[in-house]
């Protein structure tokens, strides 16, 4: 009589693969190893989660046995079948993982006896720490197998997310001693995994990792990318982290983007050809899938909803980054030009942003000659800037002097315009506080609120007045200076003056100044500024009619 033996789901493998060798079959035996070992594993451990589990994970130690007996097969269905099938309508993994059934108050059922409590509901991503534990090679069949089982990808790509985190050290730096030290990696077991492993992992997980948007965090993406660059993995694999990066560029971080340059020659701090790269994949993607377009949005739209699409927050996103490149000495100007240009111009609605970081990268290069400078400048639209970066831009020395003036010229009609609108919602609140008065005379509360809308409005043009003064004074110091240096290279009167205004880049009047000072003068002439305006529209009004 032979030795009887315990079979479980840990050894049955090792057992039917000794067994097969052995040649213990029922010609030698009734009962044999064999027939024993074949019953246990089709009976208890296939019909069980995670004795199949824990079966397929023997098979690595006796493969090419275990691949001719067909149990490593066996094994990968029985566990593809079961994840692919609703968790909430069977005993596993509930009963497995869950622990004891509660009711819907909380109690813990008696005896077993149904008292209308339910199981716990399990979500799809249950069995991703499970497989987790597999080598490579196993995982990767039994995902395939899924994939042909028709489950979705949202599902495999959240399972490669958990076996990379396990997998590459790399992206778990960031997380917690407790997190890490409770979810161990297949390798921890072990040696840690060398960087030729860790390269096959990662060119495994761009063959299995469907070309999709939003499958998995961006965040997760940028971290592959950044192991891939330090592990210098295929350019292709690369390439791909890269589009599917793209992809969703409008979900990353500031922080995200900055990736410490791991090439040999250090050129720059940070990797910008691949930023630039990136940016290029989401342009490209943005064109495809019809986004927007100096033809879809206005420029009112633009400013009043500055995060309006995905193009316009990543603009913002490159900006920010421009500006933390910026510093870097060894940042070549065609290299940040290239990154700031490549930014369609629709894309901003201000560009205070791209302004910030080009202020920035003249202080820290302060060595580019003014031709470069006047290069650099002209990226950014000086009719997009807000009133305070022309404020700031108005003094800055290291801007090349046409850029100034044509900071000031702008800024002047920024707050003619601004000014202009003042008196248009200033008459308009004259009309309506008439019409107020007509439908309901005591209303108080009403004029209360029209009264400090009026003052409010009266400080605002007060401050304006006063800038456009200060602006004023400054505009005819530079036209006194200018015509100096006209005079002294032998260019007289206003010829000097259209030759400057000309080079500048736009085209001004010889009595603007003057002009804008008898403006100024007639505005501080109080309430009967609006009544003149009045006057002035009614006139032109009956001339209007008189000409029809």
């Amino acid at each position: 009589m032979g030795v009887k033996l315990e079979l479980t789901s840990s050894n049955v493998v090792y057992l039917r693969c000794a067994a097969e060798h052995l040649e213990m079959t029922e010609e030698y035996g009734e009962g044999n190893l064999i027939t024993q070992t074949e019953a246990f594993l089709n009976q208890v451990v296939l019909r069980s989660w995670k004795d199949s589990l824990k079966a397929l994970q023997s098979c690595d130690d006796v493969l090419p046995y275990a691949e001719e007996l067909n149990i490593t097969k066996r094994c990968i269905e029985s566990l593809a079948s079961k994840a692919c099938t609703d968790p909430n309508l069977f005993g596993w993994p509930v009963m497995e993982h869950s622990g004891p059934m509660q009711s819907p108050g909380g109690s813990v059922l008696w005896n077993g006896i149904s008292t209308g409590a339910r199981p716990k509901n399990s979500s799809a991503d249950w069995w991703h720490d499970d497989v987790s534990t597999l080598s490579l090679p196993l995982y990767k069949r039994l995902i395939s197998v899924m994939e042909t089982r028709g489950i979705k990808q949202e599902i495999i790509a959240g399972s490669l997310t958990c076996y990379a985190k396990k997998y590459l050290p790399g992206l778990n730096r960031r997380q917690g001693a407790i997190e890490s030290s409770n979810r161990l990696a297949p390798v921890a077991l072990g040696a840690p995994a060398s960087e030729e492993d860790q390269k096959l992992f990662l060119e495994e997980i761009d063959r299995l990792l469907s070309m999709q948007k939003g499958l998995v965090p961006t965040k997760f993406l940028f971290g592959l990318l950044k192991t891939a660059l330090i592990l210098r993995v295929s350019p292709s694999c690369i390439s791909n982290f890269e589009k599917r990066i793209g992809m969703q560029f409008d979900q990353a971080t500031l922080e995200d983007l900055l990736m410490p340059n791991f090439s040999y020659s250090m050129e720059t701090l940070y990797n910008v050809d691949c930023v630039q790269r990136i940016l290029e994949h989401f342009l490209a993607m943005d064109q495809v899938s019809g986004g927007a377009s100096p033809c879809s949005i206005d420029d009112g739209q633009l400013i009043g909803s500055p995060s309006l699409t995905p193009v316009t927050t990543v603009a913002k996103l490159i900006d920010g980054y421009l500006a933390e490149v910026a510093p870097d000495v060894n940042l070549k100007l065609p290299k940040f030009q290239a990154l700031a240009a490549a930014v369609p111009d629709y894309a901003r609605p201000l560009d205070d942003g791209l302004y910030r970081a080009i202020d920035i990268y003249l202080k820290s290069h302060p060595w580019l000659a003014e031709s470069e400078r006047e290069q650099l400048c002209r990226l950014m639209d000086c009719q997009k800037l807000s009133l305070e970066a022309c404020t700031h831009a108005a003094q800055n020395e290291r801007l090349p002097l046409r850029i100034v003036v044509q900071v000031l010229f702008f800024e002047q009609l920024q707050l003619r315009t601004s000014i202009a609108g003042c008196f248009l919602v200033s008459d308009n609140l004259d009309g309506s506080r008439q019409l107020r008065s007509g439908f309901a005379g005591s209303n108080e509360g009403g004029w209360a609120t029209a009264v400090r809308e009026n003052q409010v409005l009266k400080v605002g043009m007060d401050n304006m007045r006063l800038r456009v003064s200060e602006l004023e004074k400054e505009c005819s110091n530079m036209r006194q200076e200018i015509e100096k240096l006209g005079r002294v290279k032998g260019v007289k009167g206003s010829s000097a003056w259209g030759s400057v205004s000309k080079k500048f880049g736009f085209k001004l009047k010889s009595q603007m100044c003057s002009a804008q000072a008898e403006s100024v003068s007639n505005q501080n002439n109080g309430n009967g500024k609006v009544e003149k305006l009045k006057d002035m529209h009614g006139k032109h009004k009956k001339k209007s009619s008189h000409n029809e």
